[in-house]
C-alpha cells in the first residue's frame, strides 16, 4: 500500500482528528491531468480482479460510502464501478427507513443486501446512519423500547454492536471496507449553488439540505467519533479528501484495488475429474463439427475473415475485459494509454483505439 493511501486509512491504532484533516489534499498531484493514466490503470485492475473474485466465489466484500450531502458519493460509485460486469456487483441506496423497517432492529434491512461469496455489494449510506443522523437528531428517542433498555446509552451501544457485526461478517467470509468522503462546508456550499443554478441538477436539491448544514459541527463530531470507535484492522475506515472530485475518485479506485489485491482471488483450478470430463466433452463437440479431436496446432493460423467496422468496435470493447491481463503482462499498457488518448479525441464514428474504460475514466476526471 502506498504511503499516500496509508495516511487516509484508520484501523483503530491511531486517532482521526477531523479538524486537522486537509479536505483539499490532492496528494502528490498538482492537477487532474497527471492522475488520468493511473486512474485508467486502476479501473483495468479492478475489472481484472473482480472477474477472478466472481469466478473463485470464496469471499464477498462490501464497500460502504458515508458522507455529507454533495460530497460526491454517487459520482465516485458511478465512475469507479461502472466498468465492471453487472454479474456479482450491486449497489444499495439506503434512504430513510420505512415503517416496516423501523419495526425491526436497525440492522435488519441490511441482511438481505449482504453479498454472496464472489460478489461485491456497494452501500450508498448504511447502518452508520444510526450513529450519524441518528446521533445528531437523537432519533432513538422517537422509538419505543423495552423498559429494561430505556436507560441505556443507545449511541454508545451502537458502536460496539457495529464492530461485533462486522467482526461476524469477516469471520464468515465477507469483508467490510468503509469510505468517508470528507468534503468541506465551503465546497458543499459551492456544489449546492451549482445544483441550484443548473436546471438539470435541480432534482438533486432538497428542502432539507440547508437545514442539515445548520448541524455541521454536530455532524463533524459524529463522523470523527464514528471513525475512531469503529475502525478495525479487518474493517478499516478510509477518510478521503473530497473537495477535488477527481482526486476522490482516484483515491477510491486505489482503495478498491488495494482491497481486491489483499483478497488475492484466483481462477479456480480444474481437478482431474473435471479435466477428464472437459476432454470428453471436447471430443464430442469436435465430432459434431467434423474437426480434429486434438487442439489446433498454434502454428496453423486460421484464415482471417474480413471484419466489418462493427466487428472491430466490439472486438476492441471485449478486449477490455478479456485481453487486459495478457496486454499488461506483455508491457503494452503504455501503448493502450496512447490509444485511449487517441480515442478520446477521435470522432464518434471512429473506432480506432476504442476503449470503454479509458473513455469513462477520462470523463470522470474531467
Amino acid at each position: 500500500m502506498s504511503e499516500e493511501l496509508k495516511k487516509y486509512r484508520f484501523t483503530g491504532d491511531g486517532k482521526f482528528n477531523i479538524s486537522s484533516f486537509d479536505r483539499a489534499d490532492t496528494g502528490s498531484f498538482s492537477g487532474r491531468d497527471e492522475a488520468v493514466d493511473e486512474f485508467i490503470a486502476n479501473l483495468h485492475e479492478i475489472n481484472r480482479l473482480q472477474q477472478k473474485l466472481y469466478a473463485a466465489r470464496r469471499e464477498g466484500v462490501i464497500f460502504i460510502f458515508q458522507a455529507m450531502d454533495a460530497a460526491g458519493k454517487d459520482g465516485v460509485i458511478r465512475t469507479v464501478f461502472s466498468t465492471l460486469s453487472p454479474h456479482g456487483v450491486k449497489e444499495y441506496c439506503f434512504k430513510v427507513p420505512s415503517s416496516v423497517e423501523q419495526s425491526h432492529d436497525y440492522l435488519w434491512r441490511f441482511w438481505s443486501a449482504l453479498p454472496a461469496k464472489g460478489n461485491i455489494s456497494i452501500f450508498n449510506r448504511s447502518y452508520y446512519e444510526d450513529v450519524l443522523v441518528g446521533r445528531v437528531h437523537s432519533l432513538y428517542k422517537n422509538q419505543l423500547w423495552p423498559k429494561r433498555l430505556e436507560d441505556n446509552d443507545f449511541i454508545s451501544d451502537r458502536y460496539s454492536q457495529i464492530v461485533n457485526f462486522e467482526q461476524y461478517l469477516y469471520d464468515t467470509g465477507t469483508r467490510v471496507v468503509k469510505i468517508f468522503l470528507n468534503v468541506s462546508k465551503e465546497e458543499q456550499a459551492r456544489r449546492f449553488i451549482s445544483r441550484i443554478d443548473t436546471p438539470k441538477k435541480n432534482w438533486k436539491v432538497s428542502s432539507g439540505d440547508m437545514a442539515e448544514r445548520d448541524y455541521w459541527d454536530e455532524y463533524m463530531d459524529a463522523f470523527e467519533t464514528m471513525v475512531n470507535k469503529t475502525s478495525t484492522a479487518h474493517s478499516p475506515w478510509y477518510v478521503v479528501p473530497a473537495d477535488s472530485k477527481w482526486y476522490a475518485r482516484l483515491t477510491v479506485s486505489r482503495i478498491v484495488v488495494e482491497t481486491l489485491r489483499e483478497m488475492a482471488p484466483e481462477y479456480p483450478d480444474v481437478d482431474e475429474a473435471e479435466a477428464k470430463l472437459f476432454a470428453e466433452n471436447r471430443a464430442k463437440l469436435a465430432a459434431e463439427l467434423g474437426i480434429s479431436d486434438a487442439p489446433a496446432e498454434p502454428a496453423e493460423k486460421p484464415k482471417k475473415e474480413k471484419k466489418t467496422k462493427a466487428d472491430k468496435v466490439f472486438a476492441k470493447a471485449d478486449s477490455v475485459t478479456e485481453d487486459i491481463i495478457k496486454d499488461e503482462e506483455e508491457g503494452k499498457i503504455k501503448k493502450e494509454k496512447k490509444s485511449a488518448k487517441k480515442a478520446s479525441k477521435a470522432p464518434a464514428d471512429d473506432d480506432s483505439g476504442f476503449d470503454a474504460v479509458s473513455v469513462i475514466a477520462r470523463e470522470a476526471m474531467s
